[in-house]
């Protein structure tokens, strides 16, 4: 029994840690930093062309190109930006808020600007149209596609001549970029078309031809202008271009994911209603079942919720929508420990035990069980921090705390919590009991359930490996997926006709269910500025719901990232409870098992037809790291009750452990499946697939614990002794 001044100094603690939590996140809209995904905003990932650099030149290059980027970012206004180096050859950018797709495209321009007198030599010029290109020249298209420019290779004079530039407007009220050199410029274009009088001058951008005007007379201003058939956004970009200077290296959008601000409140909203919807669920299972010690457990699990978003404060990391998910995934995993302390209280209790030494074996026995299921989930967590991407590592984040906060909780809050009333004069510790002890041969069936498992497996993976590409979303494939919202809605038939009706014909176009008018388009090119226009010109109110854009070189990066991500972990689980359990066997046996419901997530995933993307894989290996825990609470009540029943054999020792935790594994089971319903149906369309296949996998987790698992050790020894 833990004596009065200790109990006091447990309270101090608690309320210290109260406090500080309290102190860490208000104001939340000042303290809780929200992702992209939710507050609206641009993911760009920009691969740089260093092939024909070598050594510290590639880190000069990048360098410089930040710097450029940065530049072209800040003409726009955009506040808050974030660009950094990623590895040794690849630029992150995200831009919060509200950002225009001439923004996005004012980034991968590299910006050479060049000036080239066109050479009028009709012998060269049919020569070119020949293909026969005499030696240091360029035959180029120019801008409008009506006709072919020879010129020399060698500008007469270039970009780092250039002083300014900004938009204006021609006599026609036509936007165009206007120029101005610097003092040396002026000299060079002054001589340059001073000498050329007559003749006509391409100017280039990138190596593209913007005009090609004819030189009236010298100028001598050391001004000029680029006229085109620009529209507004396209003078700007350019200007942005052409002011920032080239850059040093070519860059190629190799990942983009856009957020527009109705969407990202729009799934703040989904993630709070789930949330909310997952808390009273539990909240008023554990009430109901529980009694006085379930509404304990939901002091716990409130400042639970409280101490992860403080943890999330204090790290100054960022609450990602999947983020959400873990956190409302904590909140049920953490269920779980207070109701291995209270069934593990009933056991000692009904061996009429005194309630507080009933409390303290409870405690005691259950410590070490909670600490290595929370571990192995903590181990795949770990791994989606060390490959995941963006907020998939606030996922693997927010869970990883919320288990660290849940051992907290659940040991030290609760244990306070129920020795406080206890010396208020607490004498019991009245249960509900759903689920009566059982006598049930587990094992018997074990052949048909492992025939049974083998053939669904096999059918899923058929079924899987069927759809070839068309299994993988555009994160592992490649592609773009863009979603809009048009007001007032309009049938999809409608859009598809329209976007046809120009030439874009090889995209899939479905409805987006979330909301009202909306509209999901799915492409192997990039058809942003091409969808936009055409959606734009057509409808009056377009806005702009998301963008997600993979290069196939980072699809594929993507793919390694995930396949090792869940090798790694398997590893590490079956490492980890071979070290605790002391038997290969056993730890093989709950990795094949945890495997069979990674399998069997992922087979019914592909017959519902949900696209195997980050999240979907996130979820794989949550339920790796979930899916052992019910094994391992078995594995430990084995290893207590094997010394006192040596004359049994191992079935009949696995067979007794499988009744006596029967009733724990359908509870946690219960309360997880509770909250992660809750995120299927109320957690909007973004988070289905997600929440689809941990629904699938923590079913499959409890046939696997109690009918695949016990039923592999079994013939894993049987193999040992022959």
């Amino acid at each position: 029994m833990i004596k009065h001044y200790n109990l006091s100094a447990r309270f101090a603690v608690i309320g210290v840690l109260l406090a500080a939590g309290i102190a860490a996140i208000l104001p939340l809209d000042k303290k809780i930093n929200l992702g992209l995904d939710l507050k609206g905003g641009t993911y760009v990932l920009l691969k740089a062309d260093t092939s024909g650099l070598s050594g510290q030149k590639v880190s000069e290059a990048i360098t410089g190109a930040i710097e450029k980027v940065r530049s072209r970012i800040d003409a726009y206004g955009v506040k808050e930006t974030s660009i950094q180096m990623q590895g040794t050859d690849t630029i992150l950018v995200q831009l919060p808020g509200v950002v225009e797709r001439e923004v996005i495209n004012a980034l991968k321009g590299v910006g050479k600007l060049e000036f080239k007198i066109v050479d009028e030599d009709q012998t060269k010029f049919q020569a070119a149209l020949k293909g026969d290109v005499p030696v240091d020249y360029d035959f180029k298209e120019d801008a409008k596609g009506s006709g072919w420019l020879l010129m020399a290779k060698v500008a007469a004079i270039d970009g780092s001549d250039l002083l300014e530039s900004h938009v204006g407007f021609d006599t026609y009220g036509v936007p165009d970029v206007k120029l101005q050199f610097t003092s040396s410029g002026m000299k060079k274009f002054a001589k340059v078309t001073e000498e050329n009088v007559g003749k006509q001058m391409a100017i280039l951008l990138d190596g593209r031809v913007m005009s090609a005007p004819v030189i009236r007379e010298p100028i001598l201003t050391g001004q000029c202008q680029i006229s085109g058939d620009f529209s507004m956004d396209d003078a700007r970009v350019l200007s942005s271009v052409l002011t920032s200077g080239a850059l040093p290296v070519p860059l190629a959008i190799e990942e983009e994911r856009t957020v527009g601000p109705l969407l990202g409140s729009d799934s703040v909203s989904h993630g709070m209603k789930s949330l909310i919807l997952g808390l009273v669920f539990v909240f008023v299972f554990m009430a109901v079942y529980y009694l006085a010690g379930g509404l304990i457990a939901c002091v716990c699990l409130l400042l639970n919720l409280l101490l992860i978003m403080a943890g999330l404060s204090f790290l100054h990391a960022t609450l990602t929508l999947p983020g959400i998910a873990g956190l409302i995934l904590s909140l049920g995993m953490a269920v779980d420990a207070n109701v291995l302390i209270y069934e593990r209280i009933r056991d000692e209790l009904a061996l009429k035990k005194p309630l507080s030494v009933a409390i303290s074996a409870s405690y005691a026995r259950t410590f070490v069980t909670i600490l290595d299921s929370n571990l192995t989930t903590v181990m795949a967590a770990l791994c989606l921090l060390a490959f995941g991407t963006g907020p998939i590592r606030g996922f693997a984040m927010t869970l990883t705390l919320g288990i660290a906060v849940s051992m907290f909780t659940a040991i030290y809050v609760s244990r306070t919590l129920l020795l406080f009333f206890m010396e208020r004069g607490m004498k019991s510790l009245p249960m509900l009991q759903f689920f009566p002890a059982t006598k049930i041969d587990f094992l018997k069936p074990r052949f048909i359930c492992l025939i049974f498992s083998v053939a669904l497996i096999s059918f899923g993976m058929l079924k899987y490996f069927s759809l070839g590409e068309a299994a993988y979303g555009v994160d592992f494939r490649g592609g773009q997926v863009l979603e809009y919202k048009i007001t007032p809605a309009v049938p999809i038939e409608e859009v598809r006709s329209t976007l046809k009706d120009k030439g874009l014909s090889a995209l899939i176009i479905q409805d987006f269910k979330d909301i009202a008018g909306g509209v999901m388009i799915k492409s192997k090119e990039d058809v942003t500025d091409k969808v936009e226009d055409i959606l734009k010109a057509k409808y009056n109110n377009v806005e702009r719901l998301r963008v997600n854009r993979v290069g196939p070189a980072v699809g594929k990066l993507l793919q390694k990232k995930a396949i090792l991500a869940i090798v790694f972990s398997l590893i590490g689980i079956m490492a980890y409870v071979a070290f605790r359990f002391k038997h290969w066997d056993f730890a093989l046996a709950g990795v094949i098992a945890l495997l069979h419901d990674v399998v069997v997530a992922l087979t019914f995933t592909a017959i519902m037809g949900y696209e195997v993307d980050l999240l979907i894989i996130t979820a794989l290996l949550t339920i790796a790291g979930y899916s052992i825990n019910d094994t391992i609470v078995i594995y430990d009540r084995i290893r207590e009750i094997a010394p006192k029943f040596t004359k049994l054999s191992l079935a009949q020792v696995i067979n007794t452990a499988l009744n006596q935790t029967f009733s724990r594994t359908i509870i946690t089971s219960l309360t997880v499946l509770f909250v992660t319903a809750s995120m299927y149906f109320a957690g909007g369309e973004a988070l289905r697939s997600f929440s689809f296949t941990l629904l699938v996998g923590f079913i499959s987790g409890v046939y696997s614990t109690v009918y695949i698992a016990s039923a592999v050790v079994i013939l894993l020894r049987k193999a040992k002794v022959n």
